[in-house]
C-alpha cells in the first residue's frame, strides 16, 4: 500500500489537518481556527460548500463535511468518494503528511479513510523514475479518538489486501506467469500468515485435471494449482469455507482468437478472480478472523500454440465428465470446473468462486456492480448482497434455471463449454454448477475487475473488486 497510517495520541500546531466536522456541533472545530477563519467557515456552510481549505502560516487545514442520505450504503460511498476527492487538494499542495481528526459521531469516518487509502494507490513498479509518478501523500496520522483500534486495524488489513489484488492484476504477463504468481502467493502467505501449497505440472497431470491441462496445451509455460489455507485456532466453522479464483494470467482466446477489437489489450487482467481470492486471504489472515478458509487457484495462460486444444475436441475433466469444446475462449470455466471438483475433498460448508468469466455479465450489469448466482441458502445469498452494498460492490443476482442447463448439453459428450447467444453469464454458471455438490456461489466480475478510466477511489486498471465484499462477509460470518 502506498500510504502509511500512524496512530498517535495527539497532534501539534504544525501538523496539516483534515477535520471531519459536524455542522451541528462546530465547537471542536472552532477551537482550531481564528475568528476570521470561523467566519469564513460559517459563510461556506451557508453556501453549502462541503470542503473548506484554510491556509495558516505554518500548516494547512481542510474542513470536510460529509453528505447524509436516507440510504446508508450511499452515505458510506459518498464518504469514500469525499476521501478520494480530498487527495486532489493534498496533491496540488504537495502535502506529504496529514493528521485526520474526527469531530463527527458516526462511523463514516472509517469510510472516508478508506477512500483516501484506496484512492492514493499507484502502481509505479515499471517507471524508471518512480518518485515522479508516486503521489506526494506518504502518511496519514490518526489520533486515538479517531475510531476503535480494532476497526482501524481491520480497515488497514482489507485496504492493503485490495492494493495487493490491484498489484497482481496490473502486473504484465511478461512478469506474472503461472509459476511466478505461485511464487508471489507464497510470499504473501509468509507475510500475512497463511499456508500455501503449490501443485506443479506433474501433480496436475497425475490428478488428471483435464480442464487445466487442456487450456495449458498451447502454452510454453507450465500450469500451477495453488492451495492457500488460513485456519484460526479459534475457528467458529467446523467445515471450511472455500474460495476459488480463476487464474488465467493471460488470455488470447486460444485458437478461437479473441475477435473483439482491442479486447486482448486488457487480458493480463483475466486472473482478476485469483487476485480477489489472494487479497481476501491476506485480509483474513492479517485480521486473524476466527475462521477456517481455504482458497484454490488454478493457473495458466491460454494461447494458440502448436498443440493447443481446439474447437471440436472432447476433454475429460478431473471429475470424469466429458466436455465438447466449442470455443477455446471459454477457458475460464474449464479450469474453474477442476478446482470446484477438487473442493469436494474438503466437505466444505460453503464455496464461493470469483472469475472474469463472461462479457455477458459485463454487458448486463456494467461497471456499477457484479453478477452473482448460486445454490447457497437464501440467508447466505442475502448476506453477500448486504456485504456488497456495505462496501458498494453491489451484487445483482441471476437465476440458474434448468433451461440454461439444456443449452450446455452436447450431442457427443456430457457437456459442451459454450451455450447460446443469450444469458451467457447464466449458462456459464450452469456449466460450473455441474461440478458442485455443496452450497456454492459464483461471482462474475468481468465488468469491474479492470477499468480503463479511474472511478473515484477505484483507480485505473486493476480495482481489486471482491476483496472488500468478501472480507465484510467473512468478518460478519
Amino acid at each position: 500500500m502506498n500510504t502509511k497510517v500512524s496512530l498517535t495520541g495527539s497532534y501539534n500546531h504544525t501538523d496539516n489537518l483534515i477535520i471531519l466536522a459536524d455542522k451541528k456541533v462546530l465547537s471542536p472545530t472552532y477551537q482550531l481556527l481564528s475568528e476570521t477563519e470561523r467566519q469564513f467557515l460559517d459563510q461556506c456552510i451557508q453556501k453549502k460548500v462541503n470542503t473548506v481549505f484554510l491556509a495558516q502560516a505554518n500548516r494547512t487545514i481542510i474542513v470536510q463535511f460529509l453528505k447524509q442520505y436516507a440510504d446508508d450504503s450511499i452515505t458510506r460511498e459518498e464518504a469514500r468518494l469525499a476521501g478520494n476527492e480530498v487527495l486532489t487538494m493534498i496533491e496540488h499542495y504537495h502535502l506529504e503528511c496529514v493528521c485526520l481528526l474526527n469531530h463527527r459521531p458516526s462511523n463514516h469516518v472509517l469510510d472516508y479513510l478508506e477512500g483516501m487509502l484506496l484512492g492514493n494507490y499507484r502502481f509505479v513498479k515499471y517507471f524508471t523514475n518512480k518518485a515522479d509518478k508516486q503521489n506526494h501523500l506518504k502518511e496519514i496520522v490518526l489520533t486515538k479518538a479517531f475510531a476503535a483500534k480494532k476497526e482501524i486495524d481491520r480497515l488497514l488489513a482489507v485496504t492493503e489486501a485490495t492494493c495487493i489484488a490491484r498489484d497482481l492484476i496490473n502486473e504484465p504477463q511478461s512478469y506474472l506467469s503461472a509459476a511466478q504468481m505461485s511464487i508471489d502467493i507464497q510470499k504473501y502467505g509468509k507475510e500475512a500468515g497463511f499456508e500455501v501449497e503449490v501443485f506443479e505440472e506433474d501433480k496436475i497431470r497425475a490428478l488428471k485435471m483435464g480442464g487445466i491441462i487442456a487450456v495449458n496445451m498451447g502454452s510454453v509455460t507450465p500450469p500451477r494449482f495453488n492451495i492457500l489455507e488460513w485456519k484460526s485456532p479459534k475457528a467458529t466453522n467446523k467445515k471450511p469455507i472455500i474460495l476459488v479464483g480463476k487464474g488465467i494470467v493471460y488470455d488470447t482466446g486460444g485458437l478461437s482468437l479473441k475477435p473483439t477489437a482491442n479486447s486482448m489489450d486488457r487480458m493480463k487482467a483475466d486472473m482478476g478472480g485469483a487476485a480477489t481470492v489472494v487479497g481476501t486471504m491476506v485480509a483474513v489472515a492479517k485480521a486473524k478472523l476466527p475462521l477456517h478458509v481455504i482458497a484454490l487457484i488454478p493457473s495458466t495462460d491460454n494461447r494458440p500454440g502448436v498443440n493447443a486444444y481446439a474447437p471440436g475436441d472432447v476433454i475429460t475433466m478431473y471429475d470424469g465428465s466429458t466436455v465438447e469444446i466449442l470455443n477455446t475462449d471459454a477457458e475460464g470455466r474449464m479450469v474453474l470446473a477442476d478446482a470446484l471438483h477438487y473442493a469436494k475433498k474438503y466437505d466444505p460448508e460453503l464455496v464461493i468462486d470469483f472469475a472474469t468469466l463472461t462479457g455477458s455479465a459485463a454487458r448486463a450489469v456494467g461497471p456499477e456492480g457484479v453478477s452473482y448466482m448460486g445454490t447457497a441458502s437464501r440467508d447466505v445469498m442475502d448476506r453477500l448482497k448486504t456485504s456488497g452494498y456495505n462496501v458498494y460492490e453491489r451484487p445483482v443476482e441471476f437465476p440458474l434455471w434448468r433451461e440454461y442447463g439444456d443449452q450446455m448439453k452436447s450431442n457427443i459428450a456430457d457437456l459442451k463449454n459454450l451455450g447460446g447467444s443469450s444469458a451467457g453469464m447464466a449458462t456459464a454458471g450452469k456449466f460450473l454448477e455441474h461440478f458442485t455438490d455443496y452450497p456454492w456461489v459464483h461471482f462474475d466480475i468481468a465488468g469491474t475487475a479492470y477499468i480503463t478510466k479511474a472511478n473515484g477511489y477505484r483507480t485505473k486498471e486493476g480495482t481489486g473488486v471482491g476483496v472488500r465484499l468478501m472480507f465484510d462477509f467473512l468478518k460478519n460470518y
